[in-house]
């Protein structure tokens, strides 16, 4: 499977690099690092990215504010802003945006990972009201080894946002083994995290 590309949206070229390689390292293909709106924009309509991370303040206009903006209009793919500004002046345009995470410089890559998760989570949520219904056997159709009954129970749990911790205690299974289990259903459905989980039954679905 084609791995979920990501447009990084900063004109910190340190910074950048590092969001790229912590991105790059989990799985995902990031397209394009862009250092201003403009450029952000003609990414947009040239890298056909599923996801984006923006910085707000971008040294110029557009910002990505503004970025966020035209992703509405055009792409409706999830954003997550990433921003050094938190005063409620940039917090009230940003609402205006409905961004789907939004993160205070310094983060860590465990607050990267998991707002971008989050994000793409709720993008698929809403569009499951026109999605046929996902059953272990249309899933098995279309991937080359079969999913057994356990592993299926376990994705419709990671599919509802949950967290190995709490999969475990749906399922009666120890977190170690519940690891082992998306394993094994990562291999199956040929992807690499979490986030391309969600996007491969989002396209068997679609």
């Amino acid at each position: 499977m084609a791995k979920v590309k990501i447009l990084v949206v900063e004109d910190e070229p340190l910074v950048a690099t590092d969001i790229s390689n912590q991105l790059r390292d989990v799985g995902f293909d990031v397209v394009g690092i862009a250092s201003n709106g403009r450029m952000a924009i003609e990414m947009l309509a040239t890298k056909n990215p599923d996801a984006a991370l923006l910085d707000i303040s971008l040294g110029s206009e557009p910002d990505g504010i503004e970025v966020a903006h035209e992703i509405n209009k055009n792409y409706r793919i999830p954003f997550v802003f990433l921003t050094s500004h938190a005063d409620r002046g940039t917090i009230e345009r940003v609402k205006e945006t409905r961004p789907a995470g939004y993160l205070v410089k310094p983060f860590d890559e465990s607050d990267l990972l998991t707002s971008l998760e989050i994000a793409v989570f709720n993008h698929m949520n809403t569009r499951r009201s026109v999605e046929r219904i996902l059953t272990i056997e249309s899933l098995n159709a279309h991937i080359p080894s079969p999913l057994s009954e356990r592993e299926f129970e376990i994705l419709l749990n990671l599919r509802e946002g949950k967290s190995n911790k709490e999969i475990g205690e749906c399922v009666f299974l120890s977190v170690n083994t519940v690891k082992s289990h998306l394993l094994n259903i990562y291999e199956k459905l040929d992807v690499h995290n979490r986030t391309e989980v969600l996007f491969k039954l989002n396209k068997i679905l679609s």
